[in-house]
């Protein structure tokens, strides 16, 4: 039997229109809610505790806490912050950073607890949390990130702690140091050694034409430069190298003279030639006599003088040959020489120094009368040595300047430097380099003319003498032996008699670090001044 199809079925292959649901349906929907309730209830309550669990408390990525600053730190909106900003580039800032801490614009901020996109691990973590408590979970946080905080604070105190250490620390090597300066207890300039200095000189023989022929070494065809590449290091502090402007503004109106022999005499030229980058002086000499010089600074009412006086007391030649054909002399111990002491008073500042001429041959004269002799072989007067009358003058020319108000600068004696004989016998300095300050010592006359001048310094001071300050030479230049002219002080075929010249230096040299000195001396008589005016007030 054929199974004939109804009218309402279409044949297989062909579309089919959509067939209408039965009315039945909605009934049979309806029974279904109203009874799966009533035999299944926690499903409802399952469904609501889940669905608050994912929109009301967020995931632990997704939070953002701002914790508090630590108690040493103050909030940056604060005006006066405790901590200075620090630069970007400093270990502070790089230690901070790494403590959570911004400085981007120089404060420190509160580290930050950033949200994460990481899709995978936002996934695992949203089913952990789904297991356990909201509340307990953010209590569990605030209480880790708590820790933490701590532990940022102390480690944000130490490493506070260890930047102060390293900043005190470059201080010391930079600000600390120089202060020291401003200290003569606490830093002896003249103690220590040469060291290199490759800038030097600050001029040559070309932009200088104060400098006396007789120390132009480079003009008389000194092959040597190396002479020149050194200044002065003290053992214990840096001291700056001259700046002729801070120098001129130190001076600014007031007058300095330099009372001596011809040492004395190169060392004001070697203060011209510095200066002259600056400014070069106007000749105001009174005189025609190379002798007694006048120097006048313009732009800043500095005068500068020289007064010849190679013994410091009242002299005259007695023979010009003498003995050693190097003249005699009469030295009238006990008398001033009033070429320098009657002009001294309208000077500010006076350099005084003496010492190479009580080498030569003398009759020694006190109270009018003839007390000995250096080496004079006359007959009837006895031969004394060196140090009587350098003692004698000295102690005179100090007695000249106990009414004088300015500074007084004494500056000790320079040692010469003859080798292979005295200087009228062929002695001759050859070296190129300094000496270190162990490969040395001072001994022999040199050092009797140093002791005798630092005791008569001394008494000069218990006898109450102000203003009187040491400018000790010794030690340093007794290392130099590589700069005095030698040969090099004329023209090798020019038909003169000179001897080798180890008592002078040369321009520039060595005897330029005075300079340096000079101006920190006058560095702490303007501070002494300053804080005598402060008392008084």
């Amino acid at each position: 039997m054929k199974f004939q199809a109804s009218s309402s079925e279409l044949p297989v292959g062909k579309p089919q229109p959509r067939r209408k649901t039965s009315k039945l349906a909605p009934l049979v929907a309806l029974i279904i809610l109203v009874t799966i309730p009533l035999y299944y209830p926690s499903i409802i309550g399952d469904s609501s505790k889940s669905l608050h669990e994912t929109t009301s408390s967020p995931p632990y990525e997704d939070l953002e806490v701002s914790i508090s600053l630590p108690s040493h730190v103050e909030s940056p909106q604060t005006e006066n912050a405790k901590d200075p900003p620090c630069s970007l580039d400093s270990d502070q800032c790089r230690h901070h950073d790494k403590a959570g801490t911004n400085t981007e614009a120089g404060h420190l901020t509160a580290p930050v607890v950033r949200k994460r996109h990481d899709s995978n691990n936002n996934k695992g973590r949203r089913k952990r949390m789904r297991r356990s408590d909201s509340s307990a979970v953010h209590r569990d946080y605030v209480a880790q990130e708590s820790k933490s905080e701590s532990i940022i604070s102390r480690s944000d105190d130490k490493m506070k702690s260890r930047d102060q250490v390293k900043v005190m620390s470059r201080r010391e090597k930079r600000g600390m140091v120089r202060s020291r300066l401003f200290d003569e207890e606490q830093c002896d300039l003249f103690s220590g050694e040469w060291v290199p200095n490759p800038d030097g000189p600050n001029y040559t023989n070309d932009t200088c034409d104060a400098i006396q022929e007789h120390q132009n070494c480079l003009k008389f065809g000194r092959p040597d430069r190396g002479f020149l590449k050194w200044r002065w290091k003290p053992d214990e502090c840096e001291l700056p190298l001259f700046d002729p402007k801070q120098f001129l503004q130190l001076v600014r109106g007031k007058s300095l003279a330099f009372v001596g022999d011809s040492v004395a005499r190169n060392h004001m030229q070697s203060l011209i030639c510095l200066l002259s980058r600056v400014e070069y002086p106007y000749d105001v000499s009174p005189t025609s006599d190379e002798h007694f010089k006048r120097w006048k600074y313009v732009n800043y009412n500095f005068t500068m003088s020289y007064f010849w006086s190679p013994f410091l007391v009242r002299s005259g030649e007695r023979d010009a040959d003498g003995p050693t054909h190097t003249g005699l002399f009469n030295l009238y111990l006990d008398e001033f020489d009033e070429s320098w002491t009657t002009q001294i008073h309208e000077f500010d500042y006076v350099i005084i120094n003496a010492g190479h001429w009580f080498t030569r041959t003398a009759v020694y004269y006190e109270n009018s009368r003839v007390v000995g002799c250096r080496y004079c072989q006359l007959p009837n007067i006895t031969d004394l040595p060196h140090t009587y009358g350098y003692r004698r003058a000295v102690r005179t020319a100090f007695r000249a300047l106990k009414d004088y108000g300015g500074v007084t600068f004494v500056r000790t004696f320079a040692p010469s430097h003859f080798e292979g004989g005295p200087w009228n016998a062929g002695g001759d300095c050859v070296r190129r380099r300094p000496f270190m300050s162990n490969e040395t010592a001072l001994d022999g006359m040199n050092l009797d003319m140093y002791m005798t001048q630092l005791e008569e310094f001394r008494a000069a001071e218990r006898r109450g003498k102000k203003r009187l300050r040491l400018m000790d030479a010794t030690q340093m230049m007794m290392l130099r032996p590589d700069g005095h002219p030698s040969r090099f002080g004329h023209w090798p075929d020019e038909k003169v008699v000179l001897y080798n010249d180890c008592v002078h230096w040369c321009l520039p040299g060595p005897i330029d670090s005075w300079a340096d000195i000079l101006q920190h001396m006058l560095k702490m008589e303007a501070r002494r001044w300053y804080e005598e005016k402060k008392k008084v007030q």
